[in-house]
């Protein structure tokens, strides 16, 4: 059950309880089918260059290979999180 107000009623978190996490499904799908587009795309242009920007680290040896993609997950960190700022202050 949900919270109870002051006045009785139940919180509205709770009443849009499904409605709300059915958009924010919504949403990461289609963050998600984004990301797998640029990730499709990237390899028939090289300009769009997404897992070998400068800051990515890459190590090889004889019998050994590390890489690390920081340049590519902050860019994507800074994408995302822009996106959701936006999102979050047109709910507002």
């Amino acid at each position: 059950m949900g919270a109870r107000r002051p006045g009785g009623g139940l919180s509205s978190v709770t009443m849009n309880g499904p409605a709300s996490l059915g958009r924010m499904l919504l949403v990461l799908g289609a963050i998600l089918a984004g990301v797998g587009l640029l990730l499709v795309l990237s390899e028939r242009f090289p300009w769009l260059r997404l897992g070998r920007l400068p800051g990515d680290l890459s190590v090889e040896r004889e019998h050994y290979r590390f890489y690390f993609p920081l340049g590519t997950s902050i860019l994507l960190s800074v994408i995302l999180s822009l996106v959701l700022w936006l999102l979050g202050r047109r709910g507002r």
